[in-house]
This record gives structure tokens, C-alpha cells and sequence, in this order.
């Protein structure tokens, strides 16, 4: 004898709304067998106040309820009003009258599946089996984004998240991590792609630190001539290089008492690698061109796009200053990477931009694309379809999106070949993270595969 025995599960349950006992007793003798339980309605109006109090996962309706009707028209409207309750409620419409052109229209409008009478036991319970394990997966996913959705919220009311716009859990873990690692006195390095939102990071990392009401100073290293970022940095005397006409107070000078964010750290130039590591560690320094010392307690965080280990492999970044920023990571994923952040960017971005709206076209192109610029491009992408669309809804054609080829990938292997790594190279200008995204490898299987076909990254 076979027995089932269900320990704290809810049991799968269908209700059967049609006015024939016979019927509904075999479906209830056919779906006991996969042990589904089944609820029983007469007529329609019972069917409607039946949902209202039990939780049905899937409904069984016939389509006609009186013996001289074979319209249909009772089981139309009955499908609109379970719809109108429970608009994700799968619904098997079962009868033997309704013209299969009523039919096709309620499977449109959104009817699960369509069977006749009598009906193939194999088939129904095959599209019962599939509706219901469906469900079952919208439900968890239902109560997922819920869960996030609640993280998040708890996120806002404790911390100051500067306004980011997040609904991935990758951005959520990071952003969660951020908040914890604040209040922490110790530098920060913050990884990722251009344009992904690493200021943003850097701004909530300060804004929930012990140094919040200090000041929050940023210099883009890589915006500088090699010869002026130490002078930006430390400040310079009088005379220290040409143009130094007077004194002039340098960014740690200016960040005392709160953050510095050097963002493209990769960028500073040896001499500035080695006084910046000396701040680090002891919070002195000296001007360009002076030998007095100077005292300042400043949280670091520095930020960038490039591979700083291969660079210390390469000679052109101190292992000693890496292990001295990297006391904490966090790395920010490219936006491709995190579909589930791309229409709620976009739709903050046309908050801020205007009254324009996103089609559903406009909807689905912005999710097909690969965001090579990241949140930069997606900004500037939704700003200028604002500007360009007609009567405030957004197309496709308005954001001006390229299409993207994707990298060829060899038949022997399902690995990049030369010219396919290479020209992700020269596209991403060396930056081996961005390559690997692109390629769809980690940046450890692209350095094995650029060593296996002896490929340099001289760009």
C-alpha cells in the first residue's frame, strides 16, 4: 500500500466550480491521486465566495451552469471576476459546449489551458501538475522580492543611502556592507567598471562613518597631469613647480577631520604611491617643496577600475600601498551583470528628468542591452530620450542604443580565441575586468587564456 505522509506542508488544493456532482467527483477522484485537494462549487456565485476564504492554488471551471445554455456566457464572466480577484489565480476552463472561439479569446486573456469533456486524464493532470508547480515558483519568487523588498526598506530607515537606486541582491548585499563596514576606521578600496556608481559608494561608506559631519573631499587622479597629483594631493609652496605662484593647501589638508575618495588610484604616479602610503600609516606628509611635516587624520577610500594586481605584477603599483587600501573591498558588479537594477535606474533617472515614460518596447530594449557605460550610459540614454520622445512615452528608437556584438567564441573549445580576447581588449582599453565581463569569463580564466595563446596587454 503506498502512503504519503505531509508534515507541516500546506497541501496543494484546486477548486472545482461546475454544476454537474459527477463531474466534479471524478476530478476529485482523479487529483487525490496526486494528492491535491480538491474544493467543490455548484454554481458561480458559491465558486467566487469560496476564494474569498480559502487559499486555492489553481481553479477548474466549466463554462456553462444552466442545462439549456451553451453560450458560455456564464463562464466568461465568472473567469473576468475570478481575474479580477486574484489576477495571477491560474484558470483550466473544462467544457463540452463553448464554441472553441470563445475559447482561444479567455486562453488571451489569460486563461491557463483549455479542455474539453470528457476530458484525457494524462493531459489534465500533466497541465494541473505544470500550473501548479508554476505557482508554486511565482509564490517563492513573490516572497523573495518581498524579503528584498523589506531589506531594502530596513536599509533606508537605518542608514543614509544617499539616494541609491537598487533591486538586485548583489547591489543589496554590497550596499548592506557599505553601511557595515563605515563605521570601521580603515581604508577602503572600491573595485569596478566606469560608470557603475563607485562615488555613490564611496558617499555612503562616509555618510554612515564616525567622520559624517567632516568634510567628504574628491580628487579623480586619473583627471590630473602626473606632475600636478602630488601638489593636489599634499599641497605645494610657493615656487615648488612652474605656475606655483602661492601656498596652497592640498586635498588631505582639506579632508582632515573627514574622507578623502582618490578615485582613479591607479593613476598616481610612483612618488605619490610611496607619500601616500606613508599617510596611511601615519597620517604625515609633507608639501611640495617643504620639509615641515604636517598632521592630519583623514579616512582614505580610494576607488578604480583597473586591475590593480596585475599592475603590481607589472611594476607599476606597490604591493605594500594594495595590502595597505585593500583593508576592506567592495566590489561593484557592471550593470549588465544586475538586470533586476536597470528599469528601476531608468525610471529614477526619468523622475529626475521629467514627465516621459517607458514604453513596454522601450522596457524590453533597455534590458537587452549589454550597458557597456554602465549606469553613465543608462543615465544619459534615458536623459536624452526624455528630450527626444513624442507626446511623454519613450520608444525604443529614442534611446539611441547601439547594438552590441557579441565576442565570436571558437567551436573547439567554447573559449574566446585571439582575435575575439584582443578585440575585447582594445574595446575595454586593457582594463582586464572589463574584458572578462564582456568575454563572459572571471579575470583569472582570461589571464590563463591569454597566457595559454601569449597574448600581452601592452594597451
Amino acid at each position: 500500500m503506498r502512503c504519503r505522509i505531509r508534515h507541516n506542508v500546506q497541501m496543494r488544493t484546486i477548486l472545482v466550480i461546475d454544476d454537474n456532482p459527477s463531474v466534479v467527483t471524478a476530478l476529485e477522484v482523479l487529483f487525490s491521486l496526486r494528492d491535491i485537494r480538491t474544493l467543490r462549487a455548484a454554481t458561480p456565485h458559491e465558486g467566487l465566495a469560496m476564494l474569498d476564504g480559502e487559499r486555492v492554488d489553481l481553479v477548474v471551471q466549466d463554462m456553462n451552469f444552466q442545462a439549456d445554455t451553451t453560450s458560455g456566457e456564464e463562464g466568461i464572466a465568472l473567469f473576468r471576476a475570478i481575474r479580477e480577484r486574484q489576477p495571477d489565480l491560474p484558470v483550466i476552463l473544462l467544457t463540452a459546449w463553448t464554441r472553441l472561439e470563445t475559447a482561444i479569446e479567455l486562453v488571451k486573456a489569460g486563461a491557463a489551458d483549455y479542455l474539453g469533456k470528457p476530458w484525457d486524464d494524462n493531459k489534465l493532470l500533466a497541465s494541473v501538475e505544470n500550473l501548479l508547480e508554476l505557482g508554486e515558483s511565482t509564490r517563492e519568487v513573490s516572497k523573495l522580492r518581498g524579503e528584498r523588498r523589506a531589506n531594502r526598506n530596513a536599509l533606508h530607515r537605518r542608514f543614509d543611502l544617499r539616494g541609491i537606486v537598487f533591486a538586485s541582491s548583489v547591489m543589496e548585499r554590497l550596499v548592506e556592507l557599505a553601511c557595515q563596514v563605515a563605521r570601521a576606521d580603515a581604508p577602503v578600496l572600491i573595485t569596478g567598471p566606469n560608470g557603475a556608481g563607485k562615488e555613490r559608494i564611496a558617499e555612503i561608506v562616509h555618510y554612515n562613518s564616525a567622520v559624517k559631519d567632516g568634510p567628504f573631499i574628491q580628487v579623480n587622479c586619473g583627471a590630473l597631469p602626473s606632475e600636478l597629483i602630488e601638489a593636489e594631493l599634499f599641497g605645494a609652496e610657493a615656487g615648488a613647480y612652474t605656475g606655483a605662484n602661492k601656498a596652497r593647501e592640498g586635498r588631505f589638508e582639506a579632508a582632515d577631520g573627514g574622507t578623502l575618495l582618490l578615485d582613479e588610484i591607479a593613476n598616481l604616479p610612483p612618488a605619490g604611491q610611496m607619500k601616500l602610503l606613508r599617510v596611511l600609516e601615519t597620517g604625515q606628509f609633507e608639501r611640495l617643496g617643504s620639509s615641515k611635516t604636517r598632521q592630519v587624520k583623514v579616512r582614505v577610500i580610494s576607488a578604480t577600475n583597473a586591475d590593480l594586481v596585475q599592475m603590481i605584477h607589472q611594476g607599476r603599483f606597490r604591493e605594500d600601498l594594495f595590502y595597505r587600501l585593500n583593508v576592506i573591498e567592495l566590489n561593484l558588479p557592471p550593470l549588465a551583470t544586475r538586470p533586476d537594477d536597470i528599469v528601476p535606474l531608468a525610471e529614477s533617472f526619468l523622475v529626475a528628468s521629467g514627465t516621459a515614460s517607458l514604453s513596454d518596447a522601450a522596457r524590453s530594449a533597455i534590458l537587452a542591452h549589454a550597458w557597456p557605460g554602465n549606469v553613465r550610459e543608462l543615465k544619459n540614454a534615458i536623459q536624452r530620450a526624455s528630450l527626444l520622445c513624442r507626446d511623454g512615452l519613450i520608444q525604443p528608437a529614442d534611446l539611441g542604443l547601439i547594438a552590441r556584438a557579441t565576442a565570436p567564441r571558437t567551436s573547439s573549445d567554447s573559449e574566446p580565441d585571439r582575435p575575439a580576447i584582443e578585440a575585447a581588449l582594445a574595446r575595454a582599453r586593457g582594463v582586464i575586468s572589463q574584458a572578462a565581463a564582456e568575454l563572459g569569463l572571471s579575470r583569472q580564466a582570461l589571464y590563463r587564456r591569454m597566457e595559454k595563446l601569449s597574448i600581452s596587454n601592452a594597451g
